[in-house]
């Protein structure tokens, strides 16, 4: 039970959420946007997060959509739970992505755009969206506007205040090349990752992109630049050991240098792995 009293809005329209929000901050009501809802009411009850007005965009049709559009590109509302992306096989790296985030009962309730607004460090769902050029739809008071989501996420997503991520559009070319998905988990398959690392490979070159690694999700250029060289595996495998060790997450979850073995095989790993795709 949430310990504090709050308005309720379930808008009809992207229109009537936004013009929701700015009457709201106006009247002093701390509005925050609502999609699955987990991590807000955990936080909320923990006393983590206080808010006077809460806006439902569940009821928005452009945040439930999923399918191609006209321009043959995969679009997927951001109040898409985690459980109708695996079960629409539709982009099997987000679906692999997906369905290792937390048990199935949280993927019923854990939506994309929760997912990607997350406050916890890992938003694992971005990780596809970076590999395969995606673009984010963000409504707002000023209107309905894409970014390419290179602009717009960068060790977070930065959305102006009193807008929301409806929904996220990838090339369908795109979501069909070869991938990879490893995620290592201190304890158990259900847990938050020691390190998840996601892939793709299209033009025969790699794409790859990391959470769990350093304090947020991201993919790096210069790492696939050492991905895509010629030298022996293991070189190769260290070079990125040594790009990122001075970044690399120490704490109760795993030691630096835990990370750093960890990382080191399954750089061999994937190299092995897709060097025949």
């Amino acid at each position: 039970m949430i310990p504090f009293e709050f308005d309720y809005y379930k808008p009809a329209s992207i229109r009537e959420a936004t013009e929701a929000f700015t009457l709201l901050d106006t009247a002093g009501k701390n509005p925050v946007y609502y999609g699955g809802g987990s991590e807000l009411i955990s936080m909320a009850r923990l006393g983590n997060l206080h808010f006077g007005s809460v806006i439902d965009i569940k009821e928005i049709p452009e945040c439930k959509i999923l399918g191609y559009d006209q321009d043959n590109q995969l679009v997927l509302g951001s109040a898409l739970t985690l459980s109708d992306i695996c079960e629409s096989k539709q982009f099997p790296l987000l679906e692999k992505t997906a369905g290792r985030i937390a048990d199935h009962t949280m993927q019923c309730k854990i939506t994309l755009g929760g997912n990607l607004a997350s406050t916890l460090i890992y938003r694992e769902t971005v990780l596809p969206l970076l590999l395969v050029d995606s673009k984010i739809t963000v409504a707002g008071i000023d209107g309905v506007r894409d970014f390419p989501i290179s602009q717009i996420f960068e060790k977070r997503l930065n959305l102006p205040k009193g807008s929301f991520a409806v929904r996220v559009s990838t090339k369908k070319g795109m979501i069909s090349s070869p991938y990879f998905h490893i995620k290592k988990t201190r304890n158990e398959k259900i847990d938050y990752p020691l390190m998840t690392v996601a892939g793709i490979k299209t033009g025969g070159q790699l794409r790859i992109a990391f959470s769990g690694l350093m304090p947020y999700p991201f993919r790096s250029v210069r790492v696939e630049n050492i991905l895509n060289d010629t030298n022996d595996n293991s070189v190769r495998a260290m070079e990125v050991v040594n790009l990122l060790s001075d970044k690399i997450l120490d704490d109760l979850n795993g030691s630096c240098e835990y990370r750093k073995f960890v990382l080191k095989n399954t750089i061999l790993n994937v190299l092995d792995t897709m060097k025949e795709v």
